[in-house]
């Protein structure tokens, strides 16, 4: 998926031009987080999984000012620190993100 005014490119398995991938494509699964390991976004983290060739690295406390959320709907970058402080909601286009998520965010982010 390119944006063409930002230039970002989201890796997966893609289903739709709003993140969603083949792990999870519910109407709340429009998120794309790039990984700190490899500065690359990805809709998840089975297909960094599955296509980064390296083990994921999450991302620490202190950096959580870094823009590292895609919104797959207005393709904004949010900081890591809006996206946890957004209530599953896109700070832009108020488009609802799917508040399982949380149960990763250890994956991808310092607890």
């Amino acid at each position: 998926m390119n944006n063409s005014e930002a230039q970002i490119i989201v890796k997966g398995k893609l289903v739709d031009d709003q993140t969603r991938c083949v792990h999870y494509r519910s109407t709340l699964d429009v998120i794309a987080i790039k990984f700190k390991c490899c500065n690359q976004y990805y809709p998840c983290y089975h297909c960094h999984q599955e296509n980064a060739g390296h083990a994921a690295a999450v991302w620490e406390k202190a950096s959580f000012k870094t823009k590292a959320i895609l919104c797959g709907v207005c393709l904004k970058e949010m900081t890591i620190a809006a996206d946890k402080d957004c209530n599953y909601e896109c700070p832009f286009c108020k488009a609802s993100f799917n508040p399982k998520c949380i149960n990763h965010d250890h994956l991808y982010f310092e607890q």
